[in-house]
């Protein structure tokens, strides 16, 4: 008998880098892993197949996936305890998708990567960040997407500085553009400026990553901040801004008054983000941010540090004859 037990980090979705694509790949991201947010699930073998907990419609979706790709039989049961808010920016559907596909495949003994899950789940579409963020954890660049049909490949993977600390904007009842809606956003965009991809993958090689190499959150924010303003400002057509959400855009506006460069939105948003230096410095802004915004307004903000490993999965084996003589 077998039960598997899966955790898969939320992340953050920094940017776009050439979404031009004349150089035969297209889009390219940044992204962050981080520790707080997440996805907790387990899986074992069950009489008949069913699925328990928060977002299990979505989950079962990602379960028919697999089952109909390779052929699984429906003698499990999937149980999820926690979840990633939908539709915020925070990567919940891969990694959702991500978990329960590691989850079956740990289950039937398939031998399948996470990238390959992904793209079975079809999710990673547009960017290998989520999948990446699973896998390796840290702070991520992926390649763009080319002629295959699998997640972008991780070109890049930092570790984020230990101290540095992620506030985190959410705002309660927004929720950014997903599915066919994201989509049709995509399509109608303007062609994206060469020169602008080329500024924005030079703001990650040649100063973005060496100033995190180097724990310097002063470059490493102004990269960030500046990758920000461009792709937001591209984005403004489909989300009605550089940020999605007027409130988070407000308090992002603020982070800046108070010497915060790196600040910005995770994909479609609404949830936004501001990296600081250390606990104190986060607990002052979050404090002062409360105090602004007040505990019942439309915002919450939260501390997260960045997250320097994959998702865990772990798994419990036993022999059916020692539970049959337990039992009895």
């Amino acid at each position: 008998m077998r039960t598997v037990s899966v955790t898969a980090p939320a992340r953050l979705h920094l940017g776009f880098l050439d979404m031009n694509g004349s150089r035969g790949r297209r889009f390219g991201s940044v992204g962050l892993t981080l520790e707080g947010p997440r996805v907790e699930l387990s899986v074992r073998r069950a009489p008949s197949f069913a699925i328990a907990g928060m977002q299990s419609g979505r989950a079962a979706q990602f379960a028919n996936d697999l089952r109909g790709r390779f052929n699984l039989p429906d003698d499990f049961h999937l149980t999820i305890s926690r979840t990633i808010p939908e539709h915020v920016g925070l990567g919940s559907g891969t990694q959702l998708g991500i978990a329960v596909g590691v989850a079956l495949a740990r289950l039937y003994r398939l031998d399948l990567s996470v990238r390959e899950i992904a793209a079975v789940v079809q999710r990673g579409q547009r960017s290998g960040i989520g999948a990446g963020a699973f896998e390796f954890g840290g702070f991520l660049v992926d390649g763009g997407k080319g002629k295959s049909t699998d997640p972008p490949p991780i070109v890049s993977r930092i570790e984020f500085p230990a101290d540095w600390r992620v506030v985190i904007v959410l705002e309660r009842t927004s929720r950014g553009l997903h599915g066919e809606h994201e989509t049709a956003a995509f399509q109608a965009l303007p062609v994206f400026p060469e020169t602008l991809a080329g500024h924005l993958c030079r703001l990650v090689l040649m100063q973005a990553l060496p100033a995190l190499a180097e724990r310097d959150i002063d470059g490493f924010g102004k990269a960030i901040g500046e990758i920000q303003r461009i792709t937001g400002d591209y984005f403004t057509p489909a989300q009605g801004g550089r940020f999605a959400s007027p409130a988070v855009a407000e308090a992002l506006a603020w982070f800046e008054s108070q010497g915060i460069a790196g600040v910005g939105q995770s994909s479609w948003g609404p949830t936004g983000f501001a990296i600081v230096a250390g606990d104190l410095r986060a607990s002052e802004v979050v404090r002062d941010a409360q105090s602004r915004w007040g505990d019942a307004g439309p915002l919450q903000f939260l501390v997260c540090g960045g997250r320097n490993r994959g998702g865990d999965v772990e798994t419990v084996e036993w022999a059916r004859a020692s539970v049959d003589a337990k039992n009895n």
